[in-house]
């Protein structure tokens, strides 16, 4: 663009000094007429910076998932081929459900298993909770028969005393005062024994029966839902859409849950366009902007954008928390470029952009737009030069 002012500009000095030769064609007359497209051009080149700023670098780039299977397994079915488009929810790869339904089985037969025994120890315990209230009523009437054993002995031996009773009932009182006292005892000690067993907590932390079972119904529980979920993670879905790149996966192949292989690489549909700004260049944009972009992919062509948003961030601005201080080095680092995130707009809204496709572009701001046209301009002749294909071989 600035060869083509010069020479518009050439043109004009020509006409005047030695076409029409309205201007002497002297000393002065050459200093003027070359100092001024000297100061011209730098000046709209940099007020053209500011009001709108170009990149030399502007990427496309795709969200990449890497598929790893959860759990380890024999590949019995890829339906899916390389670079072929997929919707969210497709199935990429079918492991052999075979050793997880197995597992699943287990479970489920260690479930039932447990839950049976636990109908057996509830039983067991009303059984101890109904012996404990016999067992408490035996001891109450124990009791009464005691005392009341007692208390005739105490009688008995009164009438003996006096001469109104005679020795064999005092006798006979004392032995069944002796017989209801070893009933009472057995008694207590059928209370005692029944209420250890009913006993949910010993002061050493073991629990009871019912407890017992309850826990492992838990835990087999936890099992059973770790084995369904195995079975699960057997038939693997394409997390969004996309396209599935790199795929060796075949069928009767092993796969295992390691993230430094994975079983396919995944391409999302989702992406984003980046154009990478001189920090002192993105001052003026703001999201909303007109942009445009050209990309080696389509010579010739501009894609039309909206500036989504500036990532006013770059790797220079972590600090990395440790105990060690930051290295700054003997000299300064260059700065970084900020990203800007744009969005293909109106008809290109729909554009297929390669991943990794690469190019140029422009950001037009709110400010000077009668000189923007220029920026246009020089981004639509450097778009042709993509047609040419500048190799030896």
């Amino acid at each position: 663009m600035e060869i083509l002012l010069l020479g518009i500009y050439s043109f004009f000095a020509w006409l005047v000094f030695f076409k029409f030769k309205w201007l002497p064609w002297n000393i002065t007359s050459q200093v003027i007429t070359i100092t001024i497209p000297i100061i011209g051009i730098t000046a709209l080149i940099l007020f053209l910076n500011i009001a709108a700023p170009s990149s030399p670098d502007v990427r496309v780039m795709n969200y990449v998932v890497p598929i790893n299977p959860r759990v380890a397994g024999k590949v019995i079915e890829v339906p899916v081929e390389p670079n072929k488009h997929v919707k969210k929810g497709d199935v990429l790869f079918r492991l052999d459900p075979l050793p997880f339904e197995i597992q699943v089985h287990a479970s489920e037969a260690n479930v039932n298993s447990l839950k049976a025994q636990l109908i057996s120890a509830t039983a067991n315990q009303r059984n101890l909770s109904q012996q404990l209230k016999e067992a408490v009523s035996r001891q109450g009437a124990a009791t009464t028969q005691s005392a009341l054993a007692r208390k005739r002995v105490a009688e008995f031996q009164e009438l003996v005393k006096t001469g109104a009773g005679n020795r064999f009932d005092l006798e006979q009182a004392e032995t069944d005062a002796s017989r209801a006292e070893n009933d009472l005892l057995a008694a207590d000690a059928a209370v005692a024994q029944v209420q250890e067993k009913l006993a949910a907590k010993t002061p050493s932390g073991v629990q009871d029966e019912v407890a017992k079972v309850l826990a492992q119904i838990a835990q087999a529980e936890a099992q059973l839902a770790d084995a369904r979920w195995q079975l699960g993670e057997a038939v693997q879905y394409a997390p969004a859409d996309g396209t599935v790149v790199a795929l060796a996966l075949r069928p009767g192949v092993m796969t295992v849950p390691f993230p430094a292989f994975p079983a396919m690489t995944f391409v999302e549909d989702e992406q984003w366009v980046v154009a990478f700004f001189a920090q002192n260049e993105v001052r003026n944009v703001e999201a909303g902007n007109e942009a445009e972009i050209a990309l080696k992919t389509y010579p010739g062509r501009i894609i039309k954008c909206k500036v989504d948003a500036i990532i006013w961030a770059t790797a220079q601005g972590q600090l990395p928390i440790s105990g060690m201080l930051p290295n700054t080095g003997f000299g300064t680092a260059p700065d970084m470029r900020l990203a800007v995130k744009l969005q293909p707009d109106g008809k290109d809204a729909d554009l297929f952009l390669a991943p990794g496709a690469r190019g140029n572009g422009a950001v037009y701001t709110e400010h000077e737009k009668p000189i923007q046209i220029l920026r246009k301009v020089f981004l639509r002749i450097s778009t042709k030069l993509d047609w040419l294909v500048l190799k030896l071989h």
